[in-house]
């Protein structure tokens, strides 16, 4: 390796390879660091340290194919990578994708660590309790017991200095600059409501964050409806009297996060899988990452992009056609996972038999607006008027116009009270070319 030009040895960060010189790998290579902001020189084998020597410039000229000896300064940036011209472009494009990635990941995590830093110091509050990283490592035996996976990373079970068990979130997959640590942190850390699940703890060490729960040693509500994917063998985990009172703390949980808290919180992902539930399968509400606050005056929020989970989400999260982004889009997850309770089944499942899509929700309306029976399975006098109550609760909670969905305290007072009372909603979404498979 040739010593480097005088000028050259000031920059951040010099990598120094060979490639061939033809003008059409150069001039793409150009644009791509222009964008970049990265000074692209190339150098010859001959002539540059001479030119260097003389007190002038070297560098390359696009429309010679050739190195240039200048007497003005090239433009420079933050790093610079300085080409010959001998071997193949390939391992040069490699490199590049090397540098980029490794500063951009770079600047990217400072900005992250920063921006957690700022909100953790105006986090004024003694719970949740802050942990580092070797805080954890003793509480989970050095992550030894592992009891989850999520889609932002992996769960391990623990326990306190107090004795009290505990679950630990490690959060690996990170996505939008730590923006789900920081809702986790600033939306439950604050609350206690018996149906959302407790934040007694955190940890923001350099890159390594966490999220440090009360233990649920029932796992989540996903487990036990979806058990089985054979509809012929399909056991209801629960009864239904059961199922009501699981219904009911979900309701409560989401009516507390909309009404009872000094900012309205909107979870944005409700779901089976975000419903843990404790030794006395009491359901709470868990994963706060997509939350967003906003003031109980205000009955819109602005979104940028739809969130949550395929199956759940508000059709206003994909289109504004449909009405508003509001409260009410979580009161539409709710009325899906209602219908999952139900049927024991997700609301798009596929039969063993001949793969057939069976979409659930319309199936039931369709049923049920028709005053057949719902072929669900019923054990005991008083199960059917309960399945009934359920589902028709659950199809007002999925009108496709949010103004025609109810709130989750009426929800609350629907579920609370008896069938009779209750009116069969109008139908909730346009046909489907689904076929529809009684089971």
């Amino acid at each position: 390796m040739n010593k480097l030009p005088s000028h050259c040895r000031r920059f951040k960060t010099v990598e120094i390879i060979s490639v061939h010189g033809y003008v059409e790998l150069q001039q793409a290579i150009e644009r791509l660091f222009e964008r970049q902001e990265i000074f692209l020189a190339w150098e010859g084998l001959d002539g540059c340290y001479e030119c260097e020597n003389s007190g002038n410039f070297c560098g390359f000229n696009s429309t010679r194919n050739a190195t240039i000896c200048s007497t003005s300064r090239p433009k420079r940036s933050h790093s610079a990578v300085i080409l010959g011209t001998s071997i193949g472009g390939t391992a040069f494009l490699a490199l590049v994708v090397l540098v980029l990635y490794r500063f951009r990941r770079s600047d990217s995590e400072k900005e992250t660590q920063l921006k957690v830093e700022r909100f953790l110091a105006n986090y004024k509050t003694l719970n949740p309790s802050r942990y580092s990283y070797s805080d954890l490592k003793k509480i989970t035996g050095k992550f030894r017991h592992k009891v989850g996976q999520g889609g932002y990373g992996t769960v391990y079970r623990g326990k306190l200095p107090n004795g009290i068990p505990a679950a630990v979130k490690m959060i690996e997959n990170s996505k939008g600059n730590g923006q789900e640590f920081i809702n986790e942190v600033a939306t439950i850390g604050r609350i206690h409501h018996f149906n959302v699940v407790r934040l007694l703890g955190f940890c923001a060490e350099g890159t390594r964050r966490a999220l440090v729960y009360e233990f649920m040693p029932n796992e989540s509500l996903e487990k036990f409806i979806f058990s089985s994917k054979d509809s012929k063998t399909r056991n209801r985990p629960f009864s239904w009297e059961k199922l009501q009172q699981i219904a009911m703390g979900i309701a409560r949980g989401m009516e507390y996060l909309h009404q009872g808290c000094n900012q309205r919180i909107l979870h944005f992902d409700i779901k089976p899988h975000n419903i843990l539930l404790d030794h006395n399968f009491q359901p709470k509400i868990s994963d706060f990452g997509l939350a967003k606050l906003c003031s109980k005056e205000r009955s819109v929020v602005s979104m940028t992009a739809a969130r949550g989970t395929a199956g759940y989400i508000a059709p206003e999260l994909f289109s504004r056609n449909f009405g508003a982004v509001s409260h009410k889009s979580d009161v539409f997850s709710f009325g899906m996972l209602l219908l999952e309770i139900v049927g024991c089944r997700r609301n798009i499942d596929v039969t063993v038999e001949n793969q057939s899509q069976i979409y659930f929700p319309e199936w039931i309306y369709n049923r049920m607006s028709q005053g057949k029976e719902m072929g669900l399975e019923i054990e005991i006098d008083g199960d059917e008027e309960i399945a009934k109550k359920l589902a028709i609760v659950a199809l007002w909670c999925i009108q496709w116009n949010p103004t025609d969905r109810p709130s989750m305290t009426m929800v609350v007072q629907m579920l609370e009270g008896d069938l009779h009372g209750l009116e069969i909603p109008p139908k909730p979404f346009a046909s489907s070319d689904i076929e529809m498979i009684a089971t």
